[in-house]
């Protein structure tokens, strides 16, 4: 095993509870499985995946298992829990017991609260997941690199990697605001960053591979190439991108980067960090 998708998911379409998945999304309202994702994987190279929590609700983070459980191509699982929960320590432990969760997210991208993450009941419960080993996805916007910069400071022994490159607004070419929080949250070296999720922030219809080059070269000149990883973003990048079309942004940026550094963004990395 050598190349892992670090960022995918899975769902059985439920027009309630996925109500971000709107109409101008309509190719992804539908079911995606294993057995949609697998053949795409094969024919682009890949050894395996980690599949990460779309709905927030443990029944999610069983769904996600069970399918892990009846296909061994998904190395990893990252799940959701009630990190704010008064028995985290024990929902926690029973996941300890299952090698397939590898760690857990919370959508902050879409909370009021724009802080949320520097609730005391929201870092006990990333003290709860360093204590039993697990990492943790942030998943935010812009605006909130820097509430997850204080949160990061606070612990620095827990794996921390940033979903979709915080988000950044490549549609609208902004850049300077965004680059100047991901460098400062890039010093601490427990935070990683997945570069995935970036077709759709960008101009669905009329994005050009140029567009995302400004941001690749923050990213990698902030994290270096020992704390990236590759995601597609799959089902969600098909708004905006094939599989195939996605992954050639990255794969012509990589190009001339040496063998080793390559080898490290699409999968070494990958295995390290979630410990695959």
């Amino acid at each position: 095993m050598k190349t892992i998708d670090a960022h995918q998911h899975f769902w059985q379409f439920n027009p309630v509870r996925d109500s971000w998945i709107t109409d101008e999304m309509s190719v992804i309202q539908k079911d995606f499985f294993p057995c949609d994702l697998k053949p795409v994987l094969q024919q682009n190279g890949f050894d395996g995946c980690v599949a990460v929590q779309a709905s927030q609700s443990e029944e999610e983070t069983e769904f996600l298992i069970s399918l892990a459980a009846q296909n061994d191509f998904i190395k990893g699982v990252v799940g959701w829990v009630d990190l704010q929960a008064n028995d985290i320590e024990e929902r926690l432990a029973k996941y300890k017991s299952i090698p397939v969760v590898k760690g857990f997210r919370h959508v902050l991208q879409g909370e009021p609260q724009r802080d949320l993450m520097l609730k005391p009941e929201f870092k006990r419960g990333i003290a709860a997941l360093q204590k039993q080993g697990f990492a943790y996805d942030i998943l935010i916007f812009p605006d909130q690199i820097n509430f997850s910069g204080e949160l990061v400071a606070s612990f620095p022994e827990q794996k921390f990697v940033i979903d979709h490159i915080a988000k950044p607004y490549i549609k609208r070419k902004e850049i300077d605001e965004w680059k100047r929080d991901m460098e400062k949250i890039a010093k601490h070296e427990n935070v990683y960053c997945k570069i995935s999720g970036m077709v759709t922030e960008a101009d669905w219809k009329a994005w050009k591979k140029e567009d995302f080059k400004p941001y690749l070269d923050v990213v990698v000149e902030v994290f270096g190439t020992d704390r990236i990883l590759f995601g597609s973003d799959w089902p969600v990048c098909l708004v905006a991108a094939s599989y195939e079309k996605m992954l050639g942004i990255v794969k012509d940026y990589f190009a001339s980067f040496s063998q080793n550094e390559q080898d490290r963004f699409f999968g070494l990395n990958a295995i390290r960090f979630y410990n695959l």
